[in-house]
C-alpha cells in the first residue's frame, strides 16, 4: 500500500467565478434549493443552455467520473487537463464545486472514471466506503493513476505510487473506465489503446494485470478510439437475458466529417469481450454531430436499476470554436439506456430522456388530433422546451417540424418519405460556418439523416430544444440526433409542414421548461427581456428588422406592448412594418435603443453603429 499525499487544489480565480446552482450540504442531506433569483443575470448570456449542464467560465469537455454516492450524483468533466466537479441531487440541478484534480508532477489529469470502493479494497478508507477516481496522467507518456476522497468528493488525495499502470510504449493510452465485476470478483478497467481497447483487472485498484484487447477487424477504424465504457443491460427488459455494451467514441476524421461514436454488443467474462454481431457491423450511437465521450454513471443503486449516461455536446472538429462567451461546451441531457431486439433480429441500444426532466415542465400545450396540408404555425412559442408528437401518413413526399423558426432561420426535424430518410437539418439554423480547430473554414450548417422504415406508417418524435441545441429521440429512442445550433435568440416559432400530401398529427404535446440555474418567477412575473441582437452595424440608409420578447416563455401576453426608445433619433428611427420592428439608419454615428415592457419592469439595450 503506497503512502498518501494531499492534492492541493490551486483554485484559480477565474474557475471559481459564478460557482453556484443548487445548495447541497455534505452528504447530500438537503433538497434542491436554487440559489439565484429569477431576475438574476446568472446564466443568461446569449446561447447559454438553460436546462443542460455547462461550466460557468472556460472550457468544458469529456464527462469524467460519473458516480452516485450517498444521495448525490457527481459529474466531473475535463477542463484544460483538470477534473472540474459538480454535484446534483436529481441529475437536473447542479452545484459547481472546486476543481477536484489539478495538474501535478505527473502532468495533466485527463479523462477517466470514478467508483465507490465499498469494501475498502484499496485500504484507503479505514474499512469504510470511499470514492476513487481513475484517470490518465501525461508526463512521460499517457499512464493511469488514481486519487481518492474520504469526504464525498469534496477534497482529493492522489496515490503516492502513481502511475498504477505505466505507459506500455504507445502514444494513445487513456480514458480508463473502471467497474466491479461480480462474477470474477475483480475490478475491471477498459482503456483506449489507439484504435482498440485493452482490458485489465485488479483486486485493489492499485495492482493491475493485463487481460486482453479488442478492436482489430471490428467496427469503424477511421480514427482513434476514445473514452470507452462497458456495461451490462437486459435485452427487452428480460433480466435473464443480458448482454454487454462496449461503447467507444471515434475521433475527428474526414469520413464522418468530424468525430462520432459507435458501440458493440456481446459477452464479457471479466477478462475478454466477445462481439456477437458481424465484425464489419458499425452501430452509430447518435446520428447528429454533437454527442461525444459519453459515460455512464457508476454505483446507481440496484433499487433504481437504471443505466444512465450523458455525453459532451460538441465535436472534435470544433471543440472550442463555438460563438459562446465566457464558456465553451455543455453536456447532453442524461439518458436512460436499454437494449431492444429490432424487427431484423438485431439487438440495438435505446436512449431515452430520464424521467427527472419532467420536473422542469412549467406549462403544457396539447392539441386534439388534426391534419396538415402545407403549413401550420403553432400558438406555442419558446426557446427552451420539450415536445412529443406522433404523426401518421398515407401518401406524401415529406413532412416535418420547423423548430426555433424566425428571421429566415429554422432547424428542421423531418421525414423524407420518398427517400425513406429521417433527418435533422441545421443548414438554415443561423450559424452556417465556423473556423475549426485546424484554422480552416468548416460548414457547420448541415443536414444529418438516417434510414427509416416508412412501412411503419407513423413516427414518434420526442424533442428537447434549448438555447443552442436540439436533441431528438425517434420512436422512444431507437434513433437519436444531437446537434448544436446557434440561431437568433428571439427565434421562437414552431411550424409543422408537409410536401406533396397530407399528414395526420395523432398526438401533440409541448412543454416550456424552467431554467435549472435560476428560481422560477412568480406567476405573471416578468423575468428578463431578450433582443434579437445586442449590437448591430448598419450602413447609412440601411434598414434591418429586429425583435424582442419577454421571458419566461410561458408568460401570456408578454410581448403585446414593448417600448422602443432611441437615444439619438437624429441617427436612427424605429418603425413598424407588417407587425415587425424595423430600424432605419438616418445618419452616421453611434446610438442605442432601450427596449422595455409597458410598465418598465424589465428592459434591455441594443447598441447601433451607423457607417458610410
Amino acid at each position: 500500500m503506497g503512502k498518501r499525499r494531499a492534492l492541493f487544489v490551486l483554485g484559480l480565480v477565474i474557475l471559481l467565478l459564478g460557482l453556484g446552482g443548487c445548495q447541497i450540504l455534505n452528504g447530500g442531506t438537503t433538497k434542491v434549493k436554487i440559489e439565484h433569483e429569477a431576475q438574476s443575470d446568472y446564466y443568461t448570456e446569449t446561447y447559454r443552455p438553460q436546462f443542460h449542464f455547462s461550466t460557468p467560465v472556460g472550457n468544458l469537455a469529456d464527462p469524467n467520473g460519473l458516480v452516485y454516492f450517498e444521495g448525490e450524483y457527481h459529474l466531473f468533466h475535463q477542463k484544460n487537463g483538470m477534473w472540474a466537479h459538480a454535484i446534483s441531487l436529481d441529475l437536473v440541478h447542479w452545484e459547481h464545486m472546486d476543481i477536484a484534480l489539478d495538474h501535478d508532477i505527473l502532468g495533466q489529469a485527463l479523462s477517466g472514471s470514478a467508483v465507490i470502493d465499498w469494501n475498502d479494497t484499496t485500504g484507503f478508507f479505514d474499512g469504510k466506503a470511499g470514492m476513487v477516481a481513475i484517470y490518465t496522467s501525461t508526463a512521460g507518456g499517457e499512464a493511469q493513476g488514481i486519487a481518492y476522497s474520504k469526504d464525498n468528493g469534496r477534497t482529493w488525495e492522489r496515490y503516492e505510487g502513481n502511475p498504477v499502470i505505466e505507459n506500455p510504449g504507445i502514444k494513445d493510452f487513456r480514458d480508463p473506465k473502471v467497474f466491479w465485476h461480480d462474477e470474477s470478483e475483480k475490478w475491471v478497467m477498459v482503456v483506449s489503446t489507439d484504435k482498440s481497447v485493452t482490458f485489465y483487472n485488479s483486486d485493489n485498484l492499485i495492482d493491475w494485470e493485463y487481460q486482453s484487447e479488442f478492436g482489430e477487424g471490428h467496427g469503424s477504424h477511421v480514427a482513434v478510439w476514445e473514452c470507452p465504457d462497458l456495461f451490462r443491460l437486459p435485452v427487452d427488459g428480460d433480466e435473464e437475458n443480458q448482454k454487454w455494451v462496449l461503447h467507444v467514441s471515434v475521433g475527428d476524421n474526414e469520413e464522418t466529417n468530424g468525430s462520432t461514436a459507435q458501440y458493440f454488443i456481446g459477452e464479457f467474462d471479466g477478462t475478454e469481450f466477445i462481439h456477437e454481431q458481424a465484425p464489419e457491423t458499425v452501430l452509430i450511437t447518435d446520428f447528429g454531430q454533437d454527442f461525444y465521450a459519453a459515460q455512464s454513471f457508476s454505483d446507481i443503486p440496484d433499487k433504481d436499476g437504471r443505466q444512465i449516461w450523458l455525453g459532451w455536446m460538441a465535436n472534435w472538429r470544433y471543440p472550442y470554436q463555438s460563438p459562446t462567451d465566457p464558456w465553451m461546451g455543455s453536456m447532453s441531457i442524461p439518458r436512460q439506456l436499454s437494449l431492444k431486439t429490432m424487427e431484423n433480429g438485431l439487438i440495438q441500444l435505446i436512449q431515452e430522456p430520464i424521467k427527472e426532466l419532467e420536473s422542469l415542465r412549467a406549462s403544457e400545450f396539447q392539441l386534439e388530433p388534426f391534419d396538415i396540408l402545407d403549413e401550420h404555425l403553432l400558438e406555442f412559442q419558446g426557446t427552451a422546451y420539450e415536445f412529443e408528437a406522433i404523426m401518421e401518413w398515407n401518401d406524401l413526399d415529406e413532412f416535418g417540424i420547423r423548430l426555433r423558426q424566425g428571421h429566415n432561420e429554422e432547424t428542421v426535424i423531418g421525414l423524407n418519405v420518398r427517400d425513406e430518410k429521417v433527418f435533422l437539418d441545421r443548414t438554415n439554423s443561423g450559424l452556417s460556418e465556423l473556423t475549426d480547430r485546424n484554422g480552416e473554414l468548416f460548414s457547420f450548417g448541415a443536414r444529418f439523416e438516417q434510414d427509416y422504415d416508412i412501412d411503419r406508417g407513423e413516427i414518434k418524435i420526442h424533442g428537447f430544444v434549448d438555447e443552442s441545441s436540439v436533441e431528438i429521440f425517434i420512436n422512444d429512442g431507437e434513433q437519436v440526433f444531437t446537434n448544436l445550433i446557434y440561431t437568433t435568440p428571439t427565434n421562437q416559432n414552431i411550424e409543422l409542414y408537409t410536401k406533396g400530401g397530407e399528414v395526420h398529427v395523432r398526438e401533440w404535446s409541448s412543454y416550456h421548461l424552467k431554467s435549472v440555474w435560476r428560481e422560477r418567477p412568480d406567476d405573471g412575473e416578468m423575468e428578463r427581456l431578450v433582443l434579437s441582437s445586442e449590437h448591430l452595424e448598419l450602413a447609412l440608409n440601411e434598414t434591418a428588422f429586429v425583435d424582442a420578447f419577454i421571458k419566461p416563455d410561458w408568460l401570456e401576453g408578454k410581448d403585446d406592448e414593448l417600448n422602443w426608445i432611441v437615444e439619438n433619433s437624429d441617427l436612427l428611427e424605429v418603425v413598424t412594418e407588417n407587425g415587425q420592428k424595423m430600424l432605419k439608419a438616418k445618419a452616421v454615428g453611434s446610438t442605442s435603443i432601450r427596449v422595455t415592457d409597458s410598465n418598465e419592469q424589465v428592459e434591455s439595450r441594443m447598441t447601433i453603429r451607423i457607417v458610410e
